[in-house]
């Protein structure tokens, strides 16, 4: 069995659209593309590392898949993240897609239909983790079926207001355990998160205080 594990961008409400450039993803009119760009350190160049230093297969949505394959394939050797572009480019890709009809980039798989079931069953496979970058709408269908393992919520200190959210239309009740933090020099809050079983409700209200408000 393997585990997915999913790394994302947000803001501090939520936002997680186009963090990377302007013209990443303009639906719903967004303009706030590429807001986590001026916050790069080296604290997080280095999280960046140590997640890409696993043994992984990448799990995409259509528009994060079609973004990676226009860059990785071409990065050259003389650029600082060319490591990171051997693993990516020799990694399996399964990218989720109701309309992508073919994925060129080596090593790719669609996967459409019954994705959740689909997705259930690459989790019982042997084989590295999954990790998915990106792909909000495939995170959703991710949290929608309890299929997410571990988070990395990378929380920066700005607010967008409109935008897609981490947690939409996806979201059930579930809980999730810390399991390590960073923060950058710049404000970036890494946090790292485990499913943690279901919820745990409990009360702060005084097991007397009917009683005082009826002598009171």
């Amino acid at each position: 069995m393997r585990n997915i594990v999913v790394n994302t961008f947000v803001t501090l409400d939520g936002v997680m659209q186009a963090p990377g450039a302007p013209e990443e993803d303009r639906s719903g009119s967004f303009e706030w593309g590429g807001w986590s760009v001026n916050y790069w350190d080296e604290v997080m160049g280095k999280e960046i590392d140590d997640i890409m230093g696993n043994d992984f297969d990448l799990l995409l949505g259509r528009k994060t898949y079609e973004i990676f394959a226009a860059h990785w394939p071409f990065v050259k050797p003389d650029n600082p993240d060319y490591d990171t572009a051997i693993k990516i480019n020799a990694a399996r890709k399964y990218v989720v897609s109701r309309t992508l009809e073919n994925a060129n980039w080596n090593g790719s798989t669609i996967i459409k239909g019954d994705v959740a079931r689909q997705l259930a069953d690459l989790k019982m496979q042997s084989g590295p983790e999954l990790q998915v970058h990106g792909s909000g709408n495939l995170i959703q269908t991710l949290l929608r079926n309890d299929l997410v393992n571990e988070l990395h919520v990378w929380a920066f200190p700005l607010t967008i207001g409109d935008g897609k959210r981490l947690f939409a239309g996806g979201t059930v009740p579930a809980s999730f355990k810390l399991t390590n933090s960073k923060i950058s020099t710049t404000g970036v809050i890494i946090a790292t998160y485990e499913r943690g079983g279901k919820i745990g409700t409990g009360s702060f209200a005084l097991e007397d205080l009917k009683e005082a408000e009826v002598t009171g």
